[in-house]
């Protein structure tokens, strides 16, 4: 068969990139791997797009481990597993999943993805239409090469004109009912998405109203009731008030993220206060301190004036900085700084906690991923803080860096554009 033409490789090529990287929001993280043959061997799969790796190198050698396995299950043409692959590395906990790319009973290749943690039922099924779109895109490539061949080979030619003619007519007919096809399959795609938005939109109005209503019951309780309730009894509400609090903050972060991916996250400008923005920071982080022995130290350079900022934002920004910080320090201590230099903002937090190895590095301003073992509850939480610092700084058009060595700390910086109030 004829290589395919330039053009349909390279249009063919960013669909499947495409779809790779809507595989990753799928699983909200994970590896995803694109195979397609352009021959009807399984044997002939070759690796044409990859999502959720660092380099192309690491793509490549993962596909290279996953292959032959997967040339076992696409021929059974249905969705199967292969044991999780530890050498995939922490992107890529869950078991791999491999999705035959099938159009009308013809095998194009596989879907391949690895998860962070195992999948919902409603994102398996989300998984389930994108490789029923991508095996759309290569059977449509296919047919356009194919039309493509057939006229050329015809150009400028009399000899069998009737009989090629007809093949290049039924050929395009069939072009144009794969467009419409593919018309509905992004349809699909996109109704998919809106139920997405209509669920996070649910999970905001439904979860968030009777959470706020418990939490301010339990505050006014103690408040009211304090002199009458026990001891173990103080501890408990005081407990629920904790998990409450931090629950209530876990659901905002997934909705702020969703928000911003969305567009939906409007920056707003209004006069900060540095002072008490940091100081108001450090005593929210209290609660995540506990009882640990760790005193926060704040380094401030002067002057440091009022600015114009997104209050909300830098707030957000410079607790869940903070918080992480304090979680994982078990003793020493914690340091804040923040200067003001040619129209931006510096700002640091360092802490002596157990740092973050390596291997690690390159994985943490991923959605939901944690240093320590997800089945372990040493370390609370979503593992959603510094993807959430690291999207929001970028809304605000700032920088960010990370620096650590594990069992000696961390060290976090971050500068955004800001106007002085004069």
């Amino acid at each position: 068969m004829n290589a395919e033409p330039a053009d349909h490789i390279q249009k063919l090529t960013a669909a499947l990139r495409t779809a790779a990287a809507n595989a990753i929001d799928e699983m909200s993280g994970g590896i995803a791997l694109i195979f397609v043959s352009t021959t009807a061997s399984v044997l002939d799969m070759r690796l044409r797009a990859a999502a959720g790796f660092k380099r192309p190198d690491e793509a490549r050698d993962a596909a290279a481990r996953v292959l032959p396995g997967v040339r076992e299950i696409v021929g059974f043409q249905e969705t199967r597993s292969l044991p999780p692959e530890p050498t995939l590395g922490e992107r890529a906990r869950a078991a791999v999943v491999v999705h035959p790319l099938l159009h009308e009973g013809v095998l194009h290749g596989a879907l391949v993805t690895a998860a962070l943690t195992e999948l919902a039922p409603q994102q398996q099924t989300g998984l389930g239409v994108l490789a029923s779109h991508v095996a759309l895109l290569c059977a449509h490539a296919q047919l356009e090469r194919e039309h493509a061949e057939l006229r050329e080979q015809l150009s400028g030619r009399d000899v069998g004109g009737e009989d090629g003619s007809e093949e290049v007519l039924r050929l395009s007919e069939e072009l144009f009912a794969q467009d419409i096809e593919l018309l509905r399959s992004n349809e699909k795609l996109g109704k998919i998405e809106r139920l997405k938005n209509d669920f996070i939109e649910k999970m905001s109005r439904e979860l968030r109203t009777p959470l706020n209503s418990i939490i301010e019951t339990i505050i006014s309780v103690l408040t009211s009731e304090n002199e009458n309730l026990s001891e173990g009894a103080k501890d408990a509400m005081r407990a629920a008030l904790d998990d409450g609090t931090a629950f209530l903050r876990t659901l905002q972060n997934i909705l702020d993220l969703w928000r911003i991916k969305q567009g939906e996250l409007p920056v707003e400008i209004q006069d900060v206060n540095l002072r008490e923005l940091i100081d108001e920071a450090v005593f929210n982080t209290q609660e995540a301190i506990g009882s640990k022995a760790i005193s926060i130290q704040q380094n401030l350079v002067e002057p440091l004036p009022r600015i114009r900022a997104d209050l909300t934002k830098l707030t957000q920004i410079l607790f869940l900085l903070l918080d992480n910080a304090a979680k994982f320090t078990p003793e020493g201590g914690i340091e804040i700084g923040a200067r003001v230099e040619e129209g931006r903002l510096f700002c640091t937090v360092r802490d002596t906690g157990i740092g973050i190895c390596p291997d690690d590095q390159q994985f943490i301003f991923d959605e939901f991923y944690q240093v320590d073992d997800p089945s372990s509850e040493k370390y609370r939480g979503a593992g959603l803080g510094l993807t959430l610092v690291r999207d929001l700084i970028v809304l605000l058009e700032g920088e960010l860096s990370i620096t650590s060595d594990a069992g000696r700390g961390t060290l976090v910086a971050f500068d955004i554009p800001i106007q002085t109030v004069v």
